[in-house]
């Protein structure tokens, strides 16, 4: 007898069955790889290099700034991971925009 699932439901291991998606691909991942650079890059700077403590008042910028970066670049890859996009199965695709300069779609039959 084999189990019938919805569309959406999740399996036993909270992962959803037969879906697509988006994976690498998604913005979040895009977002916190561009965020986790830029902080890493401040806190190498924060760390090694000329830290300007009389230009921001005795705290070093770069290296909070980089260790806050980090955290949001953290915050938007595990989020991606543990609530992923779904990508529909079936997409109806858009039709020919006359004005468009690409090459047109035949008609199906031919």
């Amino acid at each position: 007898m084999s189990e019938k699932h919805d569309r959406g439901a999740p399996t036993r291991d909270g992962k959803h069955e037969g879906q697509h998606t988006a994976g690498a691909f998604d913005i979040r991942n895009f977002i916190g790889a561009l965020l986790g650079l830029y902080g890493i890059i401040l806190l190498v700077m924060g760390i090694f290099g000329d830290q300007s403590l009389d230009k921001t008042g005795g705290v070093n910028a770069n290296l909070y700034a980089g260790i806050a970066l980090v955290v949001v670049s953290a915050f938007f890859v595990v989020w991606a991971r543990i609530k992923p996009i779904v990508v529909p199965e079936h997409v109806e695709p858009p039709d020919d925009d006359p004005v468009r300069p690409a090459p047109k779609r035949r008609p199906s039959g031919h």
